[in-house]
């Protein structure tokens, strides 16, 4: 398959921290759809980043297809630096344009804005925004062990210490901490420690019992629905820390699996910002944020 110079082959690819979705255009003809887990996604080795994108593109695209132009929001994409390397390693591998830019940067093109905040709270938890003169800003992002507030692995390790802090004070298990200790497979709330320290993909694998946590604040454990107030607030926080830096924050752009899928989460989010950034407008986004890295691809050609 060639395309006609009037009809670029475009591909835009959204690679999230689970899950890795790709979408190519010609024209306004659909080529590509295609969603694949993001394991084996090493954005701190640009050679071996750019050639996992080369060969998703590749997997993707009919045969013989070449892109025109091709733009990623990659997860963990955390400075300009690492971003450009990236780039310059990918263009190698198809002699286009192309342009990579952390995940969380396709949420305000995604939207249809040319400004704003991106907040993602999925497994992880970032936000993005740029200065007036066009300069990246991106805060939060370190990661399940140190941060990642507000995102699901974030939500279970605070959710963990909540269970251990009323446990050292000789309360007795609440549905929390009956819940994790289920999720976790162990006998009683001392061994949740272990059980945390042994995974070896700390953010998948404490992400996946978020679920938990929620359940028992419906369930109705105070200490649940505190760490999901904390977590809210905490997902404020990095907006208010991008507007303390210049970002207009007048739109914020909300998207991840976990804060769009949780009202109690969102809703506790929604209420601190407006008590911390008064006139930041929260808006859910209701497409998939592949669009933002397609309409960037757009934008290369």
């Amino acid at each position: 398959m060639q395309d006609s110079p009037s009809c670029p082959l475009v591909v835009g690819i959204d690679v999230g921290g689970t899950k890795t979705h790709l979408r190519a255009f010609a024209g306004e003809r659909a080529v590509a759809d295609h969603v694949r887990p993001s394991s084996g996604w090493r954005p701190h080795d640009p050679v071996a980043a750019a050639g996992w994108l080369a060969a998703l593109v590749t997997e993707a695209l009919p045969a013989g297809a070449r892109p025109s132009a091709v733009a990623v929001g990659g997860h963990a994409c955390e400075t300009p630096r690492q971003c450009a390397q990236i780039r310059t390693a990918l263009q190698l591998h198809f002699d286009a344009p192309a342009k990579v830019l952390g995940d969380a940067e396709l949420l305000v093109p995604a939207a249809g804005l040319d400004r704003g905040v991106g907040l993602v709270a999925g497994t992880g938890s970032v936000a993005v925004g740029r200065l007036d003169d066009g300069s990246p800003v991106q805060v939060g992002g370190w990661g399940a062990l140190l941060g990642d507030e507000g995102g699901s692995a974030g939500l279970v390790r605070e959710a963990a210490r909540a269970v251990w802090a009323a446990h050292d004070r000789g309360e007795e298990p609440d549905e929390l901490a009956k819940g994790l200790i289920a999720a976790f497979g162990v006998a009683e709330v001392p061994a949740l420690g272990a059980a945390l320290e042994s995974a070896t993909d700390v953010s998948a694998e404490w992400g996946r019992h978020a679920p938990v946590l929620f359940a028992a604040a419906e369930a109705g454990s105070s200490l649940a629905r505190t760490v999901i107030a904390e977590g809210g607030r905490a997902l404020a926080s990095l907006v208010g820390r991008l507007a303390a830096r210049g970002v207009a924050v007048d739109d914020v752009v909300v998207a991840g699996s976990t804060v769009l899928a949780q009202p109690a989460l969102y809703d506790a989010f929604v209420s601190s910002l407006a008590a911390r950034v008064p006139g930041a407008r929260p808006r859910p986004l209701t497409v998939a944020p592949v669009e933002g890295a397609v309409a960037m691809a757009r934008s290369l050609v």
